[in-house]
Parts: C-alpha cells; structure tokens; sequence
C-alpha cells in the first residue's frame, strides 16, 4: 500500500518514506504501476485519437491540418490527456489500427463516404467527431457550410469573367491530378471538395451559366509549390480571368502563375480561396474565413464526451483586392 501511494499519491507519504521506496524501486529496475494496467481499472485512457485521412506527415507539412491539430492539442493541454494520432490511407489494416488505439474517444479528419474507419469508431461506444464530414450515426460533424460558402465566395469571384474556372482540392484517395470539364459532384469522394464544387456550380445556375462547362483543375495535395503544374494549365490552356481555388495554399499557386505571366490582379485574372490564413491578409487575398483552430478544439471537446458542445462553425467571406 505505501508503495502504491508513493506513485499514484504522494503527497501522503513521508518525505523520507518516499525517498527509500524510489531508491529501491530504482535499484530494482521498477518503472512504475503499468499504465496499460491503470487504464483497464479506471476505464480511461487519457487520450484522445485522431485518425488522420492521410500519412502521418501531412499531419505537420499541411497549414490546415496544423491549425486544426493545434487546436485539439490546446484542449488536451487544458485536460491534461495525450493526443494519439492514426494515420490511414485506405488499406485493410486501418480498421484494425483504429480498433485497437487505446483512447477514450475520436476525431476523423479528412476521409471518403465509404471508408470503413467510420463504421468502426461510431461502433465501439466512444464520442466520435468528424471534422467536415461525412455524417453518419453516431459521430457529430464539426465544420462550416462549405456548400453556402462556395456559392458566396462564387458571387465575389466570377462576375464579370468570361473563363471562370475552378482549382480544386483532390476527389478521392486516388489523388491523380488533372483537368476535368464540368465534372459531376456526386462522383467526388471527399464530402468538403465535393461540397465547395456543388456551392460553385449553384452560383452558375443562378448567374446563367452553364457548370457543365466549367473547367476544373484537380491537385493532387494542398501544396503550394505541387499545385503551380495545374495552376498554369487553368491560366495557359483555359486563359482562365477567374479562378476560385480550394483553399489559401492553392490560391497562393495561382497568384504566383499569374506574377510569373506579368498579369494584374485582379485586372486580368480575380482569384479567391478558403481559410483565411496568416498570408492571405498580407497578399490581399479574397478568402472564406474560417478558424480551423476553433474547430479543432470543438472537436476535441466532441470526442471527451462534453455535452454542448456546438460542430457547427462559423464563416464569413473576406473580400480583398484578389477579385473585382
């Protein structure tokens, strides 16, 4: 007994008591009660999963994911839990590699409708958040209407342009880059990407125009430096005067192909993008504002179980000097 107070509640053993029993247990190569033993007799692990739709790098190298992690990590720095993060790429072991994550509950980030993780996590009894969607029983999505968003952002982007066309973030797991004329929403995998486009092709409809006509670039990542391949086929092969992109990063891309061709924004081309960035400010960047790390935090609340806590977040279009 006073061994098991000098690891779990020291303050009730003496000074000198304590200092023996470290000095034995170190002499005797004794580590400390179990923490995979502690977790089964309090039913807690202390920890909350994030089952990363990607590989484990994208984790750091992506300025959204970033922002969002940082706000899960600030409400486990609050709670005092770890953060386990499950990176899953489609295969058949990412269910079992979810399945067995020792955490209380989970948040999804970036995956397909049909991905089985999702079954998996709403089926073992713990709170669930997916952060942009899909919906499914048992989980909570946390994200902004990205449909509504599109469309506003659209209205700020596209009048006036005779070749507006649209740089977007990556269909489905397949990640091939590409140009896509018109393609159809319900074929894209990822509820975000298919959400913006579907907000994009109503503004169409509702200005007369038709979407099935309107050229699509495809990226294979949210990179910068990756998607200026496809930013320069939108404003080389389609002599694009309009490009909403999927993000900042992309808009980014875009901006920096038209610098290099000597076109003025938005003179020659208007551009628009999504999250509202640290740089988008600097670049005059016409943006959906977002906070990812709002978000984030909203869904590290979700997955420990709070009650009230709210997956729908807010947005607003951010109109700078990048449209007309």
């Amino acid at each position: 007994m006073t061994v098991s107070y000098c690891y779990n509640q020291p303050d009730r053993v003496a000074a000198d008591t304590l200092r023996r029993v470290r000095q034995v247990a170190a002499e005797l190569g004794y580590q400390g009660p179990d923490p995979t033993a502690r977790s089964l007799r309090r039913r807690q692990n202390e920890a909350i999963g994030v089952v990363l739709g990607e590989h484990l790098a994208y984790a750091f190298e992506d300025p959204q994911a970033r922002r969002f992690l940082a706000g899960v990590a600030e409400v486990c720095r609050e709670r005092g839990i770890g953060l386990n993060l499950i990176p899953t790429t489609g295969e058949d072991k990412d269910v079992d590699r979810v399945r067995s994550a020792s955490v209380d509950g989970f948040i999804v980030w970036t995956t397909v409708d049909a991905d089985p993780v999702l079954t998996t996590v709403s089926g073992l009894g713990k709170p669930v958040a997916v952060h942009g969607g899909p919906a499914v029983p048992g989980a909570e999505v946390v994200g902004i209407d990205n449909r509504a968003s599109a469309r506003e952002l659209a209205a700020h982007t596209f009048p006036g342009a005779r070749r507006p066309t649209v740089l977007s973030q990556p269909f489905g797991r397949d990640r091939l880059p590409r140009l896509e004329i018109g393609p159809d929403p319900q074929h894209v995998e990822f509820p975000v990407t298919r959400e913006r486009l579907q907000g994009v092709y109503d503004h169409c409809r509702h200005a007369g125009r038709d979407p099935h006509c309107l050229p699509v670039a495809v990226v294979a990542r949210n990179d910068r430096d990756e998607a200026a391949a496809m930013a320069d086929v939108l404003l080389e092969s389609c002599a694009s005067d309009a490009v909403i992109a999927m993000s900042d990063q992309l808009a980014f891309a875009v901006l920096d192909s038209a610098h290099r061709r000597g076109l003025h924004v938005p003179g020659d081309i208007a551009v628009a993008g999504w999250d509202d960035g640290p740089d988008a400010s600097r670049a005059g960047l016409t943006t959906i504002t977002q906070s990812l790390f709002d978000q984030g935090r909203a869904c590290a609340r979700i997955a420990l179980g709070d009650r009230g806590a709210n997956g729908e977040a807010a947005w607003n279009a951010t109109v700078r000097t990048s449209t007309r």
